[in-house]
């Protein structure tokens, strides 16, 4: 009992939790449900829902087990998948065949800026990392500290040799989200292109194109997130940055 007990308690990696944690959210936005449902339905406090949707705490196996029965889906894919050879640090031809230490310099922690899909005026900000994940051999983004957690998503970083540009790339059951950034500036932020889809009334999902920046987060003083409207004291450097992806030709919007 003893031993059972120990392995309920076994705490899954950063990784496999970031894993749970994302389909969860997919799970939840699709249901639409609330936290606190799925939290009673799990028999869970809604606590330590929040603090491993969070990233505060990892989830333990039997959290997982619990919130699987609760959704009726499998959380563990990739811990129970074999993992990877570990040691090579080329990136696979599909994403440009780049050496882990020819893209060091795009690692880090940048605060992403778009324009809001919800309020014409304000500018949406949240965190983004962009890092070597040795069991993919190759580097990923991470997504965090967004106001629609449910939309929070890690993904995968193409940097080929012939275009000179970056692609950050998210394909979730066919659905694609694209980011076409240029190589960093000598400030090391990244000025491009967002192709998604904007969520409307009920289930209505419209394509949307749309400027985004991403700053290194250590060149900002104070790297404020969520919904910045134009009384916030960063929304006058957020849009210059913004304004910067068309000003300065490192991406164009065609008129129709």
């Amino acid at each position: 009992m003893q031993m059972q007990d120990k392995l309920s308690d076994r705490q899954l990696s950063d990784e496999q939790s970031r894993e749970v944690a994302e389909t969860i959210r997919e799970e939840i936005a699709r249901r639409r449900i609330s936290r606190q449902a799925l939290a009673e339905q799990a028999k869970l406090s809604l606590s330590t829902l929040e603090k491993a949707l969070g990233g505060r705490r990892p989830f333990t196996l039997a959290t997982t087990v619990r919130l699987e029965q609760a959704l009726g889906v499998s959380l563990r894919k990739s811990i129970v998948a074999p993992a990877p050879a570990v040691g090579n640090d080329v990136a696979p031809d599909s994403l440009g065949s780049y050496s882990h230490r020819a893209v060091t310099w795009i690692e880090g922690v940048y605060i992403t800026l778009r324009p809001s899909f919800g309020d014409k005026d304000a500018i949406f900000a949240y965190r983004t990392e962009i890092v070597w994940e040795p069991r993919v051999s190759s580097l990923v983004f991470r997504e965090g500290e967004r106001t629609d957690t449910a939309y929070e998503h890690t993904g995968e970083v193409a940097v080929p040799h012939q275009s000179g540009f970056i692609y950050l790339v998210i394909n979730k059951h066919g659905q694609h989200r694209v980011i076409t950034v240029s190589r960093p500036t000598v400030s090391g932020a990244m000025y491009g292109i967002i192709s998604t889809l904007r969520a409307g009334a009920g289930s209505q999902l419209t394509p949307v194109a749309a400027p985004i920046a991403y700053v290194p987060a250590r060149i900002i003083a104070d790297p404020a997130v969520g919904r910045i409207s134009p009384d916030h004291a960063n929304y006058k450097l957020y849009r210059d940055h913004l304004r910067r992806t068309v000003d300065d030709s490192f991406a164009l919007f065609l008129p129709a």
